[in-house]
């Protein structure tokens, strides 16, 4: 596959120096959520998977296949205004902003730590559900993308 994943560290490093360039002041192109709270969300995205209880499960045969592929593969960014789950939407039970250096960073630690696990070490995805490496590398590395660009970074 030669699509862009975490596992690329010229992708990855791209995708941090993008990081770098956000500040609380970004303006959003689209969404609800501020630069600080997409911090937030992403750090909670990943966590969520690396941690040893699974996040709650809102897959389907439809979100586990069709979906999945095309998140993945299809060659267009993601689409906007797609809700978020509960446990990862910084205004419901996701983290709360507290400083952006600070939570920038643990965002950055929780990208490398990420970046380092295979699909067997990671917990199922809330909507694809079991991925391989490649497409846990695949994932992280859209999602990230995908609230940069909300931000123009």
């Amino acid at each position: 596959m030669t699509e862009k994943g975490l596992t690329d560290s010229s992708a990855r490093a791209a995708v941090m120096a993008r990081l770098e360039r956000l500040t609380p002041e970004s303006p959003r192109r689209w969404g609800r959520m501020t630069a600080h709270q997409a911090i937030c969300h992403l750090s909670d995205s990943f966590r969520a998977v690396m941690a040893p209880t699974p996040p709650k499960s809102v897959s389907t045969l439809l979100s586990r296949t069709v979906v999945k592929w095309i998140a993945l593969r299809a060659p267009m960014p993601w689409p906007h205004g797609v809700q978020t789950l509960p446990e990862v939407d910084q205004e419901i039970g996701g983290t709360k902003p507290v400083e952006f250096a600070v939570d920038r960073s643990t965002l950055a630690a929780a990208v490398d730590e990420f970046s380092r696990r295979t699909g067997h070490d990671l917990q199922p995805h809330p909507i694809f559900g079991r991925l391989s490496t490649w497409e846990w590398q695949r994932w992280g590395y859209l999602h990230i993308d995908h609230h940069l660009r909300q931000f123009g970074v």
